[in-house]
């Protein structure tokens, strides 16, 4: 388990690791196709059944890319306070506002819990915690060039509408890429605030307005540094004669193998019947039994 003071260990969205996996020999430009169906797929769907199947094949992805489970899951850590108080909100206070007529599990004076309450929050949970899995095995296994090329190659159908294809895979890579980079800082700087007297180890994960109070010093000195950063790497982008919107060519040239259609048939095929399941009936019961 990472220390309160370090961050970086702790963030898994941006990094990469090398390796010899499936995932990490396949095309970039497959891999975002077949990644962004299931992050469709993720939000559209709505039954525990469905999110329950979901989660199982993003961990399945992990396993394949030979990637730690529990790196993959530490970008969550810094969030779960603020997530158990918003499972926590939706339970309280949601109540009649689904529109859905489910049985009453707990009704204590203006606050009504029923069953598709529940439902909507656990679906909520492993919505989240699958589009964490699923972001964190992209990354983990992708590096940031070859995100950018992927990037490029899967928007570059739309350059005929004059859209700025290679700007955006660039803005949306930096900004993948600076996020380990940002948790380095902000690490550096509680370091440096420790050791002049500062305290960020004693508040509990639950005591929210304690943590945030001992966290904003450290706000303004890593935006400052933050602006910093952008423009050393805009200097260092003109240094190098980048011309936004210039016809470049590629060091590196993308090959689409079997193995990519593959991948691409296996996600359709998946993504279609993920959409077929429906929640069985045993599920809604349990969940009215442990009521």
């Amino acid at each position: 388990m990472a220390r309160p003071l370090e961050l970086s260990a702790s963030v898994a969205l941006g990094q990469f690791i090398p390796g010899h996996s499936l995932l990490h020999r396949m095309d970039p430009r497959a891999k975002l196709t077949v990644f962004t169906l299931w992050v469709v797929l993720s939000v559209v769907a709505w039954t525990i059944a469905q999110q329950a199947v979901l989660f199982i094949i993003f961990l399945f992805l992990l396993a394949l890319g030979r990637l730690p489970f529990r790196f993959a899951f530490s970008t969550l850590r810094p969030a779960l306070p603020a997530l158990i108080v918003v499972v926590l909100l939706q339970l309280l206070f949601l109540g009649d506002s689904t529109g859905l007529a489910s049985p009453v599990l707990l009704h204590v004076g203006f606050i009504s819990i029923r069953l598709a309450t529940v439902q909507l929050v656990i679906v909520s949970l492993l919505r989240v915690l699958s589009l964490m899995v699923l972001i964190s095995t992209l990354t983990l296994t992708t590096s940031a060039s070859d995100l950018t090329r992927g990037l490029e190659g899967v928007l570059r159908p739309l350059r005929p509408l004059r859209v700025p294809v290679s700007e955006i895979a660039l803005v949306c890579t930096i900004a993948l890429r600076f996020t380990p980079v940002f948790a380095q800082e902000a690490e550096q700087l509680m370091k440096a605030q420790a050791a002049r007297g500062a305290d960020f180890g004693e508040a509990r994960p639950w005591q929210i307005i304690r943590r945030t109070k001992s966290v904003l010093p450290v706000i303004v000195p890593l935006f400052l540094l933050a602006l910093g950063r952008a423009e050393n790497l805009a200097l260092a982008m003109e240094a190098r004669g980048y011309v936004p919107g210039a016809r470049r060519t590629s060091f590196k040239t993308l090959a689409w193998g079997m193995r990519d259609t593959g991948a691409c048939i296996v996600g359709l095929l998946l993504f279609f019947a993920v959409l077929l399941i429906r929640d069985a009936q045993p599920a809604s019961a349990a969940i009215a039994f442990l009521f």
